[in-house]
């Protein structure tokens, strides 16, 4: 299983979490037991590239993302891509790794999504 988390840089699993699941500077790629796999660069439309984040998380084989943070479209197109979406706070990837790991989060719903998304649709 491949994890997806947002995140501001490539320190690995001591990287920050980024507040934000598409406006990120890169996705820290891990397993499920906590093992880094790889860090990509966002490039997605949102950062000036091309095609949409969960497009970029399903080319590198991603099954699940944790994240702060999620639009409504995001979370549609994740869903259709099957790509499991779980809202987590936390600071860095390991301590988010450690939330959901702890099976004390649920998955997210389009009601969990951004507010400010969800009052511009």
């Amino acid at each position: 299983m491949k994890i997806a988390i947002p995140t501001n840089g490539k320190r690995g699993l001591n990287e920050d979490v980024a507040q934000h699941f598409g406006r990120c500077n890169t996705y820290t790629i891990i397993d499920e037991n906590g093992r880094l796999l790889e860090i990509i660069d966002n490039t997605s439309e949102h950062m000036g590239g091309f095609g949409l984040p969960p497009d970029l998380m399903k080319k590198h084989g991603t099954d699940m993302l944790l994240c702060m943070d999620i639009g409504p479209r995001a979370i549609i197109m994740c869903k259709n891509l099957g790509i499991d979406v779980y809202l987590v706070h936390a600071k860095t990837v390991k301590e988010m790794f450690e939330k959901w790991k702890s099976g004390k989060i649920k998955k997210a719903e389009l009601e969990d999504t951004c507010k400010q998304h969800r009052e511009n649709q």
